[in-house]
């Protein structure tokens, strides 16, 4: 299937307009045209921006906006008319930012005023008295092209097509190894020849180094960046889970004082264990009756940055899980006017800057750093991220030994090859592929709603009381369904789902299901999960009374740095006593681990932190409530739950050691 591209020509101008169109696609008809560029006029008012906004279906194919023309007019335009235009550019790119903007101007003078209004958003200018058509197809189709380009994902398959003789690693030697094997033949078959042709290492040089980029991979970043909206785009092939370690190791000297909310995934706490940061943990607001923790309340953000003048750094996740997102401009303006740092892990959030709905983003609110799972929300394959930097001072030969530090030495090029086509199919059809996720969303969310045995929740069911004020929106592509009323545990329904109706969901609490949809969910999913949530309805029982789930006790505090608990051998002491009882031995003690109840993954526990009796009397209550949740982080000694904990001797010393 071939693309099409649509550019359009935006005039106040009729008759003008309509030249310079036929003009365009008369040079196109004449020249190669890949990328499928179609010329189309539109009026200089809210039709360009409904154009632009609305995708237009086509019966076999869907063409996408790449390119829009606006016409600064003639010198005999009203002042009125020729500001409109200039409105209307900085519209169009406010609201698709990836769109690329050219201006027809009438002189010189007209392009000092653009560009005084407009200057960051366009990407180029053409003279109207030149009308030179066919040149003008040629720098657009060159435009399109670019932000079409694959840089590292065309040099992979074209060297795989030159079919060189591997006398280098990996060792199956492009899938030779697993051919004609009568025992692994089939992984072959299942993987697929251009696949395993594809699994090279850094002996190709034609392939660029991930590690110190200067060719194709370095080129693809460069892409990234301006699609992203960044000054620096990194490759990651470990995920957003090493990408955040990177970053605090950058930014983190040992003793380093950190802000981050306590509900961070839980590379973030594995990272201020490896970078020695002095941690300051802010605990989030909790929704207590669907067991769903959200945003730290802006309140308790803003007292934290007063209260902690000598901190580096503050990270936030955004959006959560479950699809809450801050209101970030206000908090990092706050953050930045103390000098403090801002790291956003936007894992769940790489598609946003793809669709106005979903903006802004981390990076257009001001963040320093931005971490994205680009496997996530939009194409990459799994383990493949990005992180993305605005820093004004960022060090990149610091950041550069960091990042070697954790990546591999052989690369996964698929990894790289699937970032580069992600980037790519974000920028030409992301919004489009948004638009319709978007109204799927909606379909859903009013026909789960109308079974009456489940509901979608809003924002405000999701929020709890003290961050209901915070400004905080909601990602609708991330449905949390309550299934409170139709009898079924969530346990039998993820199963019920999966094996009755071949349908896995993202995850669920005791009573709630989290659906995920993104640029792949198509109609005929979309009909199949309300076919089967229709069924399942009618098969309702009767409601069940929840045990309601035991309230996370608020954080205690730090004996120590994370670190220096974490590297101690410690010693392990049950959870429960011999009567099943919260063990009183653990009250005071400092932990060696992070404990995480799983779901939702929120640490109750981090490295050395003092163990109190209500944490204790927590993690007990759910181990006796709460079948479906583990706990990770506790170790099996003899069959049964322990704690790994300072000795009363590492513990003795801690004053002498960490005199601050």
């Amino acid at each position: 299937m071939n693309p099409a591209t649509h550019v359009l020509i935006v005039s106040a101008d009729p008759a003008w307009r309509q030249q310079l169109s036929d003009g365009l696609n008369q040079a196109a008809a004449k020249r190669d045209n890949p990328h499928g560029l179609v010329a189309l006029p539109c009026e200089c008012d809210g039709s360009a921006l409904q154009a632009a906004l609305v995708p237009q279906p086509q019966p076999q194919l869907q063409a996408d906006v790449q390119v829009v023309l606006v016409d600064h007019g003639p010198s005999t335009a009203s002042a009125a008319s020729r500001h409109a235009a200039v409105a209307l550019a900085q519209q169009l790119i406010a609201a698709r930012p990836e769109l690329s903007l050219y201006m027809l101007l009438e002189d010189d003078a007209d392009k000092l005023l653009v560009e005084q209004l407009a200057s960051d958003a366009v990407d180029g200018y053409f003279f109207r008295d030149e009308q030179d058509h066919a040149g003008w197809f040629r720098i657009l189709a060159a435009e399109v092209a670019e932000k079409a380009d694959t840089p590292f994902y065309d040099a992979l398959r074209d060297y795989v097509a030159q079919a060189k003789d591997s006398w280098h690693t990996p060792g199956h030697a492009g899938g030779d190894a697993f051919k004609n094997s009568p025992w692994v033949g089939d992984f072959h078959d299942f993987v697929g020849e251009e696949m395993l042709r594809a699994d090279l290492s850094v002996s190709v040089p034609m392939l660029d180094s991930l590690l110190h980029p200067t060719g194709v991979i370095a080129a693809s970043q460069r892409l990234a960046a301006k699609a992203f909206g960044a000054r620096k785009t990194y490759f990651a092939t470990n995920g957003t889970s090493t990408s955040n370690k990177v970053i605090f190791q950058t930014l983190l000297a040992p003793g380093d004082k950190l802000l981050l909310d306590r509900n961070c995934h839980k590379s973030v706490h594995h990272g201020v264990i490896l970078s020695g940061a002095q941690p300051v943990y802010l605990d989030s607001s909790v929704n207590r009756q669907y067991g769903l923790f959200g945003p730290v309340p802006k309140a308790t953000l803003a007292a934290a940055i007063t209260a902690n003048p000598d901190a580096k750094v503050l990270i936030l996740t955004s959006c959560t899980y479950d699809g809450l997102r801050y209101d970030l401009a206000p908090i990092i303006a706050m953050a930045h006017a103390a000098h403090i740092k801002v790291i956003v892990d936007e894992a769940w959030y790489g598609h946003a800057r793809f669709h106005p709905e979903l903006r802004p983003t981390a990076l257009e609110c001001g963040a320093d750093y931005a971490t994205q799972s680009t496997h996530k929300v939009l194409s990459a394959f799994s383990q493949a991220s990005m992180i993305h930097v605005n820093d004004p001072a960022f060090d990149e030969h610091l950041f550069r030994e960091n990042f070697n530090m954790h990546a591999s030495t052989s690369p996964q090029y698929q990894l790289i090859a699937s970032l580069d086509v992600a980037r790519k199919q974000a920028v030409m059809e992301g919004y489009r592929l948004l638009d319709r996720s978007l109204k799927f969303a909606a379909e859903l969310r009013e026909k789960i709603n109308a079974t009456g045995a489940f509901r979608v929740l809003a924002l405000d069911d999701l929020l709890s009381d003290e961050a209901k004020a915070d400004g905080i929106r909601l990602d609708p592509t991330k449905l949390t369904i309550d299934i409170s009323a139709s009898g079924w545990s969530a346990d039998e329904l993820r199963d019920e789902l999966i094996n009755r109706y071949n349908i896995q969901v993202e995850k669920n609490t005791h009573n709630t299901l989290t659906l995920l949809l993104t640029i792949a969910t198509t109609r005929s999913k979309v009909s199949r999960l309300f076919d089967a949530m229709l069924r399942l309805a009618k098969d309702r029982r009767t409601p069940l009374t929840y045990a309601r789930m035991p309230e996370a006790p608020r954080f205690s505090a730090l004996a120590c740095l994370p670190r220096d608990a974490f590297y101690e051998a410690g010693v392990r002491l049950p959870l429960v006593d011999a009567h099943g009882q919260p063990n009183a031995a653990l009250n005071g003690r400092v932990c060696c681990d992070q404990i995480v109840p799983y779901p939702p993954g929120i640490p109750v526990l981090v490295p050395g932190q003092v163990i109190e009796p209500a944490i204790v009397a927590y993690l007990t209550r759910l181990l006796q409530t709460q079948k479906s949740i583990d706990l990770h982080g506790l170790a099996q000694v003899d069959g049964e739950l322990h704690l790994r904990v300072l000795s009363e001797t590492e513990q003795a010393r801690l004053p002498r050691r960490h005199a601050h």
